[in-house]
């Protein structure tokens, strides 16, 4: 994931709203969100590549998603896939904060990375060019390539956005929620990070929906935990560019 939002416990009838943005290279092959043949309890989408995942959910209720970090030096060609951090945690046992300080130990084997993960009650955040593990408190958060809440254009008004869709008592329908993850406005200069990578490409990276000849938003996801337990996932891909292909939607109880 490129772009995470959530709303943690800011909801009368939610325990989670979260909506976010995949961004990859459109050659990278992929599978859409589904319950793995292999592992029938996990629901997530598929890098094809090196086998993990971005994002994914469990009939027992965890949960995970991983963002990149954002550096102007060339990644470790040697480092292991960072979908593996969260297909790992999402079949395993072990408690999240037992996951991550086990993570700790190695991440500096990783090129950068955040991790939001934990269980329908807890969600916790590390990133391996931050400062140590935060379990998070009741709030609206935004992730991007950078670490958590950090003010970069998309972040802020993807938070802001939220929350004035969360705060109605009655939740807005899913197109809503899709609409606002399909925001193609490019920052102005003035708004733009300085990640070292050049100023058309932060330029190109600044929408919510990134849209280029090569790389771009390939899929936006919408996951509701009620009160109750009762989980809505959904999962909208796209073709390469910003072309509607399909949305798939999974609705079941946790265990």
């Amino acid at each position: 994931m490129c772009l995470i939002l959530f709303g943690l416990n800011s909801h009368p009838e939610y325990k989670l709203i979260l909506v976010g943005n995949r961004d990859e290279y459109y050659d990278r092959p992929a599978a859409p969100a589904a319950f793995w043949d292999e592992a029938p309890h996990l629901l997530a989408g598929k890098d094809l590549l090196a086998g993990g995942t971005w994002f994914g959910v469990t009939k027992n209720g965890r949960l995970a998603g991983v963002s990149n970090y954002r550096e102007a030096n060339s990644p470790k060609r040697d480092a292991p896939s960072r979908g593996r951090l969260v297909s790992e945690f999402l079949l395993g046992r072990e408690s999240p904060r037992t996951y991550l300080d086990n993570i700790i130990k190695d991440a500096n084997r990783y090129n950068g990375f955040n991790l939001i993960l934990g269980r329908k009650d807890e969600l916790f955040w590390y990133s391996n060019r931050g400062k140590g593990i935060r379990k998070l408190s009741p709030g609206i958060y935004g992730l991007s390539n950078h670490l958590l809440d950090t003010p970069w254009p998309k972040v802020v008004k993807g938070k802001n956005e939220l929350a004035g869709l969360i705060s109605q008592t009655m939740l807005p329908e899913p197109e809503e929620f899709f609409d606002m993850l399909g925001d193609r406005t490019v920052a102005t200069d003035s708004e733009l990070p300085d990640t070292g990578v050049g100023l058309e490409r932060e330029r190109m990276l600044s929408p919510v929906f990134i849209s280029s000849p090569d790389y771009g938003t390939r899929s936006s996801v919408i996951l509701l935990i009620d009160r109750n337990d009762f989980v809505i996932f959904m999962e909208r891909t796209f073709n390469g560019k910003t072309t509607r292909a399909s949305t798939v939607r999974y609705d079941f109880q946790i265990e």
